[in-house]
């Protein structure tokens, strides 16, 4: 099977979002298509630009997740409080990503080609 290939001169696409928003899976799935893909773990973080520090891409995707949703995707010992925490930790990142998508409703498929349909407009 045939892949569309990434845009010639590949930008750097930083992934961030809470935990369990599905980063990860979002990397390596664009990764499996040749993009440069990689998550950034600004969530942890209190440094509210540290995803320009440790990331440095040139296209930020931001994957938000809702706290019913990501228990279900993965058990966290946590509570809504934390992903309260995770996300004013992520404002600036929110408030400067290229693409911002709300994973709750989409399948791991889902995800992936609606930021390829993102990725693809901006040939």
């Amino acid at each position: 099977m045939k892949r569309d290939a990434p845009p010639e001169g590949s930008r750097v696409i930083g992934i961030v979002g809470p935990c369990s928003a599905g980063k990860s899976t979002l990397a390596r799935g664009l990764t499996e298509l040749g993009y440069a893909a990689k998550t950034i773990g600004q969530e942890h973080s209190y440094v509210p630009h540290m995803w320009q520090v440790i990331g440095r891409p040139d296209l930020l995707v931001y994957l938000d997740v809702s706290y019913d949703v990501a228990q279900g995707r993965r058990r966290l010992d946590w509570q809504p409080a934390d992903l309260d925490e995770q996300r004013h930790r992520l404002r600036h990142a929110r408030e400067h990503c290229h693409f911002y998508l709300d994973t709750d409703p989409l399948s791991v498929a889902e995800v992936r080609a609606r930021v390829l349909v993102f990725l693809k407009a901006l040939v």
